[in-house]
């Protein structure tokens, strides 16, 4: 079985799940999961886990990056422009200039509320499930990261301002849209929208889709290694007789000084938790520890570990276990 991941370029028009079920055919497996699911009109990066690497998902780095447009003077009923049309109104006249003033209160730590079609749990039900049964409702606004939010160029005539966004991970692009419509005062939806990067993979890595009508004729794409996407993490060299023990489950006695460390991640390239999502387990004594990856004699993922103590590495998932 393949273990290790495939960076997909998403084409528009087809849900993450699609690329999933796809990707199953191709490799001829049935596990096979994604990092980060992507509106159908998204294109653009999709990580895709191979094997056993669909365990290793929870600890990418959880920022994300974006390039797109927002058009301006439409509100919609999604916040892009495939949802049904509220109002149009025409913007006012703006300069660059008065654009970055506009963009400025964006930047950075801030609240934000999800679109009404989104996958936000709403009272045990996902919001898009409501909203598309006429329900409007009160989302609650959650704290997002924006790290980057650059200003590419602006059209007056069209209305259109094309951006890139670095930001953590439950942030909602159409939400910014929205937001900077009201700021504004003429309403405000997304354009198009392209991922360029997600979990620490970016676009230069990305692949075709492979065919739809042929996939199993496909040659399957390359297998990205797991390390590649674990190259956020501090990582710990095992020896011949502290694999066996880590095989079976076993803590592993270490000291920190033996770790390999990872660059230190920008805030928001650390995993975050979706408020929409069920809370954690507070109970597991790994939440909020920072994880670290064990490698294995042969150089490859033995699994995922974190220090119990200053001299005790726990596992946490281990691959190839014994009994």
């Amino acid at each position: 079985m393949p273990f290790g991941f495939v960076v997909i370029d998403k084409p528009a028009g087809l849900t993450s799940h699609d690329c999933v079920s796809r990707m199953r055919r191709v490799f001829g497996i049935k596990r096979v999961g994604h990092g980060g699911t992507l509106d159908p009109a998204v294109t653009g990066v999709l990580p895709i886990a191979l094997g056993h690497a669909t365990r290793l998902l929870p600890y990418l780095p959880g920022a994300k990056s974006y390039r797109g447009s927002i058009q301006l003077g439409q509100r919609t009923s999604s916040d892009d422009q495939q949802g049904d049309l509220i109002s149009k109104q025409a913007w006012p006249e703006l300069n660059t200039a008065e654009i970055e003033a506009y963009l400025e209160p964006f930047r950075g730590r801030i609240q934000q509320r999800p679109p009404q079609v989104s996958a936000v749990h709403v009272q045990g039900e996902r919001a898009y499930a409501r909203a598309r049964r006429g329900e409007t409702m009160e989302i609650p606004a959650r704290t997002i990261t924006i790290d980057c939010l650059q200003l590419l160029s602006w059209n007056q005539q069209l209305g259109q301002i094309d951006f890139n966004v670095h930001c953590s991970s439950g942030t909602y692009i159409r939400s910014l849209a929205r937001d900077l419509g009201e700021l504004i005062g003429c309403g405000a939806c997304l354009g198009w929208l392209k991922r360029t990067q997600a979990l620490g993979f970016h676009e230069q890595q990305a692949v075709p889709l492979p065919d739809r009508d042929n996939p199993v004729l496909t040659t399957p794409p390359a297998v990205l290694p797991p390390l590649t996407a674990l190259a956020h993490l501090p990582r710990l060299q095992l020896n011949e007789e502290e694999q066996e023990s880590w095989s079976c489950g076993r803590r592993i006695t270490a000291h920190q000084d033996q770790c390999q460390p990872a660059p230190k991640p920008l805030a928001s390239d650390q995993q975050e938790s979706d408020p929409s999502q069920t809370a954690p387990n507070q109970t597991d004594p790994s939440a909020n520890k920072p994880m670290l990856v064990v490698i294995d004699c042969r150089g490859e993922v033995a699994g995922m570990a974190y220090w119990e103590d200053n001299a005790t590495v726990k596992p946490k998932v281990v691959f190839n276990a014994r009994g």
